[in-house]
């Protein structure tokens, strides 16, 4: 387990840990949700590192925006 300090300026330093096993870089991006009283932060990823990340899946009971209406 880690910890970090929240600075004056509310930064907190990410643990070069998992700064490595991540791939995270400075400037990243990243959306942050509230779930209880914890912080659950994700990278944000660009178009293209997602690409194919469906495939191969089952969209057969996906269904359109239209047809929920």
């Amino acid at each position: 387990m880690y910890t970090a300090t929240l600075t004056e300026k509310f930064q907190i330093g990410i643990p070069k840990a998992f700064r490595d096993d991540l791939g995270l870089r400075a400037g990243q991006q990243f959306v942050f949700v509230a779930k209880g009283d914890a912080i659950i932060m994700i990278p944000r990823r660009e178009i293209s590192e997602v690409r194919g990340f469906l495939k191969g899946a089952n969209l057969e009971n996906v269904r359109d925006r239209t047809e929920r209406s």
